[in-house]
C-alpha cells in the first residue's frame, strides 16, 4: 500500500518484535522495509532462527477490516500521535482508534479503580468525570466493570476516551455493549490490539499503560492493594505523570491501595477541583513538535565479544538496562543491539521498569 501501513503492520506483527524493538529497529534502519529485510540476520547474530515475519495478505486483510469498522490506524511517527503518550519508551507503534480523535489533543485525566467497587464510590467516580469535562479535560479509562464504567458514564456528554485490551470489534465485558459503542460514537476508542483479538489477560497491563501514557495524572478510585489499578497509577509514576487518589475507610478493602498510595505520596483527590489543580499548567509535551519519536541515537553494531560480555550479565532474573551499561562497559547504543538481537533470536523478555530477562 502506498501510504506505508502495509510495511510498518508487517514488521509489527511479526514474531518477536515488540514495541522497544520496533522503535529501535526503524531508528536503526529508517523504514520498515529495511528492518524486514534485516530481521534474519539479526536473529542469527541473537543465536536463534530467523523470526516467522507476518503475512503480507494477513495485513492487508487487517488494514481491510480496520476500514470496516469504520477506524483508523495512528502510528507513531505521526504527526497526530499524542505527544504525552510517545514519551513511554515502550510506545504502542501503531494504535487502532474509532471515534472523535480531537479529544487526544485535550489535557487527559485517567480515572481507574475496582471493578467491585462501591456504589458510593461508583457515584463519586461519576461526579469527578462530571467535574473534569466541565474544566475542558478529557476522562481517560479502561471500559472494565465498576470505577471505569462509571467514569465513562460521568464524561460522556464532555469528552471521553476508551481504551480496550481486544480488538475494536470485541467488548468486555460484555454488559458494557451500549457503553462501549456510545464511547466509540460521542468519544473516542482506543486499542492497539488486531480486530478480532480476545482480552486475554497479558494484554491488560499494555492497556494500562495507554491509559496512564495518554494523561497528565492518573486518579484511583478504589483499589485493592495488588490490583491493575494500581499498575496504571505505578506506570504514570514512573513515567513522570501526577498520581493521585481517593481517600477510603481503613474497614474497606476496596479502599486499602488507595489509602497506601496517599502515604506513599499521591496527592490526596476530594474533588474535580484538587485534580485540575494539579494537571491546570500547561505540560509543555502536549504541545511540543512530535521530533524524532524513535530516539537520536540508533542501535549500533556489537561484537562477539561484546555479546559474550552482555548475554553472559543475564539470565532468568529480570535485570535493569542501565546496570547491564554499567556491569558490561559497552556503549550504551551496543547494549540495546545486543538485546535487539536476542529478542529478534526468541531469547530474550522485557519486563516493567526497563528490565530483561533471558527466556
Amino acid at each position: 500500500m502506498a501510504d506505508g501501513r502495509e510495511p510498518r503492520l508487517r514488521l509489527l506483527r511479526s514474531a518477536n518484535v515488540g514495541p522497544v524493538t520496533y522503535a529501535q529497529l526503524i531508528a536503526r534502519f529508517g523504514t520498515a522495509e529495511a528492518a524486514l529485510d534485516a530481521l534474519p540476520m539479526l536473529a542469527a547474530r541473537g543465536g536463534g532462527r530467523a523470526p516467522q515475519i507476518a503475512d503480507a495478505g494477513a495485513v492487508r486483510r487487517e488494514i481491510a477490516a480496520v476500514e470496516r469498522l469504520g477506524a483508523r490506524y495512528l502510528f507513531l511517527d505521526d504527526l497526530a500521535y499524542p505527544p504525552l503518550l510517545a514519551e513511554l519508551d515502550n510506545a504502542p507503534p501503531a494504535l487502532i482508534l474509532r471515534g472523535n480523535m480531537a479529544l487526544l489533543e485535550r489535557p487527559s485525566v485517567a480515572m481507574v479503580g475496582a471493578r467491585n467497587a462501591s456504589a458510593a464510590a461508583c457515584r463519586f467516580a461519576r461526579q469527578l468525570a462530571i467535574g473534569l469535562v466541565e474544566q475542558g479535560v478529557t476522562v481517560v479509562s479502561g471500559l472494565a466493570r465498576g470505577i471505569d464504567t462509571a467514569a465513562h458514564q460521568g464524561a460522556l456528554a464532555g469528552g471521553t476516551v476508551g481504551v480496550i485490551a481486544s480488538g475494536i470489534d470485541i467488548v468486555f465485558p460484555p454488559e458494557n455493549a451500549e457503553l462501549q459503542e456510545r464511547v466509540a460514537r460521542q468519544g473516542l476508542l482506543v486499542t492497539e490490539q488486531p480486530p478480532g483479538t480476545e482480552p486475554l489477560a497479558r494484554f491488560f497491563p499494555a492497556r494500562n499503560r495507554i491509559i496512564a501514557g495518554l494523561s497528565l495524572g492518573t486518579v484511583v478510585v478504589e483499589a485493592a492493594p495488588r490490583s491493575g489499578s494500581l499498575i496504571t497509577a505505578r506506570i504514570a509514576a514512573e513515567a513522570g505523570r501526577e498520581v493521585m487518589a481517593v481517600p477510603g475507610s481503613p474497614l474497606d478493602p476496596r479502599a486499602q491501595g488507595c489509602n497506601l498510595l496517599i502515604r506513599e505520596g499521591a496527592i490526596l483527590v476530594q474533588s474535580a477541583d484538587d485534580i485540575w489543580e494539579q494537571v491546570r499548567p500547561i505540560d509543555s509535551r502536549v504541545v511540543r513538535s512530535p521530533g524524532d519519536r524513535f530516539g537520536a541515537a540508533p542501535p549500533e553494531d556489537a561484537s562477539d565479544a561484546d555479546r559474550r560480555r552482555v548475554t553472559g550479565l543475564l539470565g532468568p532474573v529480570p535485570v535493569g538496562v542501565d546496570e547491564l551499561i554499567r556491569q558490561s562497559g559497552c556503549a550504551p547504543a551496543v547494549v540495546q543491539t545486543v538485546l535487539l538481537e536476542l529478542e529478534l533470536a526468541g531469547r530474550l523478555d522485557r519486563h516493567a521498569g526497563a528490565r530483561v530477562s533471558l527466556r
